[in-house]
């Protein structure tokens, strides 16, 4: 299944880590989160990839223009240096298109941009590009396919602190819980449509609102409960976190260290 990746955004609550950088290039150990992200999908067997850029879109195509294998692999240098033996490789049957989708365009104009890329896809994968996660990706395309609908996406619990407060209408508290200890869940992302979701899409809606809206009506939308690992990049503080889970060795969206490789 073809995957296509939204990376246009420009990261404002990340300025420091992303000035001048699309968010997805935002990086996590020697790689960006794109790469974490892409590398995710491969290890299930699914390489072709639709990139929607948009903000600083040629530093993506420069990346991968320029692609280093020696960076995250191991390899044979001899020769003095003129020659390099890779004992693995990331990317070298990744198909990648890379699609300028526009500065400003919402979520759903950025889908509707590469639609043309997709007139052969029965399904396929979208993801924001901006979160990563341990997700059982084959039990969840299957769940997926048997359910028949247009839509999915993953719905998790927020990795949030916070508290989720209940009163009555005077405003005296009923009750005080911790949002993990609730069963409100948020939209994960890691989304699987069948081409029809297109025939719920109009120019300059965004996906998640009128489009979803229709589905949900239609019932044709299906949210997978997803408990394992899930983050995304949005603040500082979560980059942080990201890049001390890979430094120690324990980042569970890295599913492809210590497993074989799908077809």
């Amino acid at each position: 299944m073809k995957v296509v990746l939204f990376c246009g955004g420009q990261g404002m609550r990340i300025r420091d880590q992303a000035e001048n950088l699309p968010k997805p290039m935002v990086q996590i150990g020697y790689r960006p989160m794109l790469w974490h992200i892409m590398r995710y999908y491969a290890h299930f067997g699914h390489k072709d990839f639709v990139l929607c850029l948009g903000y600083r879109g040629d530093v993506i195509k420069r990346y991968f223009r320029d692609y280093d294998e020696c960076v995250s692999n191991d390899f044979v240098l001899s020769g003095g240096g003129r020659d390099i033996e890779l004992l693995r490789s990331d990317i070298d049957d990744w198909r990648i298109t890379f699609v300028d989708t526009g500065l400003t365009a919402n979520i759903g104009e950025r889908l509707l941009a590469v639609r043309r890329h997709l007139q052969d896809e029965e399904a396929f994968l979208v993801n924001y590009a901006d979160g990563v996660s341990d997700l059982p990706l084959p039990q969840y395309l299957d769940r997926f396919r048997r359910s028949s609908r247009v839509g999915a996406f993953i719905a998790v619990k927020p990795p949030w602190t916070f508290h989720l407060v209940d009163f009555q209408q005077d405003g005296v508290v009923k009750s005080v819980r911790h949002i993990g200890d609730t069963d409100v869940r948020i939209n994960g992302g890691f989304f699987a449509f069948r081409r029809e979701i297109f025939d719920y899409m109009k120019p300059g809606e965004e996906l998640v609102i009128e489009p979803f809206q229709r589905l949900i009506d239609a019932g044709q939308l299906f949210a997978y409960q997803h408990d394992g690992f899930w983050a995304c990049m949005d603040t500082f503080k979560e980059r942080q976190l990201l890049e001390e889970m890979h430094v120690a060795g324990k980042a569970p969206w890295e599913v492809w260290t210590n497993a074989p490789p799908h077809d």
